[in-house]
């Protein structure tokens, strides 16, 4: 006899569709039908259709342009920032203690970088890495390196790339480690009885296991790093030039800079379906990368 279905348990959860209706599905429609409207002023609106789409992907329009040169901007910042603190975040896992009482203060002091507001971030590193009164900058100058982030590209870049790897790679370590304390020890007992060296085990046993949380991390770490907005506007407002403005700057600037709100609303979409299919991607092509492995290991 088939056990019976208790359905007032969806009770509980409809407040939770409520709200997440009110606060994401209203807006999002919002924005939809701002994107296929165009206004000459005072809040007059009219039908245009599907033209701001079309010029928002058609490169040798303004708006195209713009977008495909942001676009770039945001996918080779995210490509740098998952080359960088990926490897690095595993380093420091398997680097921190595993017992005693440093593994509560390496956590504390993992921590601290996360707990840090955006903004604050954004700030501190404008400060620090100022030629004129910032530690970082003068002493980058005192080595005889011209280096100032408010007139050069390259710098500016660097400086919201090394902003981004001290904000966020502490993320990625943390994970990684919640992962190597979850690898029981006679896997590791195992292998000493084999003479396995250190990078058999982390190939063979540490890396495996982590395949998880790594794929927890490394969407993170691209949805954030694709979706960067406060600390490379608080630290260069997208300058020097357009060098650092990325699609989510260069989306605020259209939709409150100039009001253009049919351009924007647009732009929005495209920039949320993008992040979207790229998230899919890598979802799809890491889980379906250690389903093959598990085929091999575990042949029928």
């Amino acid at each position: 006899m088939d056990k019976p279905v208790n359905n007032a348990a969806w009770l509980l959860v409809a407040p939770v569709f409520l709200i997440v209706a009110f606060s994401a599905i209203l807006p999002i429609m919002t924005v939809v039908n701002y994107s296929v409207q165009d206004t000459f002023g005072n809040n007059q609106f009219f039908w245009n259709g599907l033209g701001w789409f079309q010029e928002l992907l058609d490169p040798s329009t303004e708006l195209g342009g713009r977008f495909l040169d942001a676009l770039w901007r945001n996918l080779l910042f995210s490509a740098i920032i998952l080359a960088i603190e990926v490897p690095l975040g595993i380093l420091v896992a398997l680097s921190m203690p595993r017992e005693g009482w440093k593994v509560a203060a390496t956590l504390v002091i993992m921590a601290l970088p996360l707990l840090i507001p955006w903004n604050v971030v954004g700030t501190i590193w404008q400060v620090f890495a100022r030629a004129d009164i910032g530690l970082g900058g003068w002493a980058i100058n005192a080595l005889g390196i011209d280096y100032n982030y408010t007139g050069d590209p390259l710098a500016a870049w660097i400086t919201i790339v090394v902003m981004d790897v001290w904000h966020w790679t502490s993320l990625v370590a943390l994970l990684c480690y919640a992962g190597l304390k979850s690898i029981p020890d006679a896997y590791y007992q195992a292998a000493r009885i084999d003479g396995a060296s250190r990078w058999a085990i982390f190939t063979t046993i540490q890396l495996p296991k982590m395949k998880r949380v790594l794929l927890i991390a490394v969407l993170l770490r691209f949805m954030d790093s694709f979706m960067i907005y406060t600390e490379p506007f608080v630290l260069t407002g997208g300058g020097p030039g357009n060098a650092t403005t990325f699609l989510s700057i260069d989306l605020v600037k259209i939709a409150l800079g100039q009001f253009d709100l049919g351009k924007a609303a647009a732009m929005s979409l495209v920039y949320n379906l993008i992040v979207l299919a790229l998230c899919w991607v890598f979802y799809t092509v890491m889980t379906h990368a250690g389903t093959e492995r598990r085929q091999e290991e575990n042949p029928a």
